[in-house]
């Protein structure tokens, strides 16, 4: 029988570490738990956790900033933020400091266990290929590495997924709707803007390096696609 994923639980409020930590419990998860920005970064460090669900207020370090860091030592765990803040630009501010997704205060219990299962299913499948090449770019799945020619690429959790989803349907036309479907798994309440978030993000990482690999295909989605026509 696998191991059970641990799931590392942050919140500087206790009644809700608790109450996450035991439906996550129920579910069959392994649960670490944490009330500071310090514990937080300490247990992802050291106790290997499959998902971090992180609140944003902390009474240390705020949990962009706990996201950050990991993300700046090259930490490519997904990240489940819990907060009570819930306008776009806070939103737009989690998903650049690294998140994977963003639950709104007060949150029902199902619904974090559902988007629990959904984020760590979505990073065991992205196991299953472990090279995926398309021109001059290439990943391997099982490393999480990303390289462009010679030029390593550090991506988010999400970037990778996504650059994965693209990687996996070259020269395809995509909408946005089956990049939500297929890297969120659920419509993430119907905003599409996310999508357009993370495609922007990954452009810039990308063609930082050579010329334009996504491409815009005007009202229907975006395509990964060579500048070279032959190829």
């Amino acid at each position: 029988m696998a191991a059970p994923h641990r799931v590392l639980v942050v919140d500087d409020e206790p009644s809700i570490v608790d109450a996450v930590a035991t439906s996550l419990r129920y579910e069959g998860f392994e649960v670490l738990e944490a009330t500071t920005g310090h514990e937080a970064l300490h247990l992802a460090r050291t106790g290997d956790p499959a998902l971090v669900v992180l609140d944003v207020m902390l009474p240390d370090l705020d949990g962009f900033e706990v996201a950050r860091t990991l993300r700046r030592e090259g930490q490519n765990t997904p990240i489940l933020f819990l907060t009570a803040k819930d306008e776009l630009d806070d939103k737009v501010e989690g998903f650049t400091a690294g998140a994977d997704d963003y639950v709104t205060k007060p949150f029902s219990l199902a619904e974090l266990i559902l988007r629990t299962h959904a984020i760590i299913g979505r990073t065991a499948a992205a196991a299953d290929t472990e090279t995926l090449r398309f021109d001059d770019l290439e990943m391997n799945t099982r490393t999480h590495e990303v390289r462009r020619g010679d030029t390593p690429i550090t991506l988010t959790a999400t970037e990778f997924k996504l650059l994965r989803y693209f990687l996996a349907n070259p020269r395809v036309v995509l909408s946005k709707t089956q990049i939500l479907e297929h890297v969120w798994e659920y419509d993430f309440d119907g905003d599409s803007n996310v999508v357009e978030t993370y495609v922007s993000y990954l452009r810039k990482k990308l063609h930082a390096l050579g010329p334009p690999l996504i491409h815009t295909i005007r009202l229907v989605g975006y395509t990964l696609r060579s500048a070279d026509p032959e190829k």
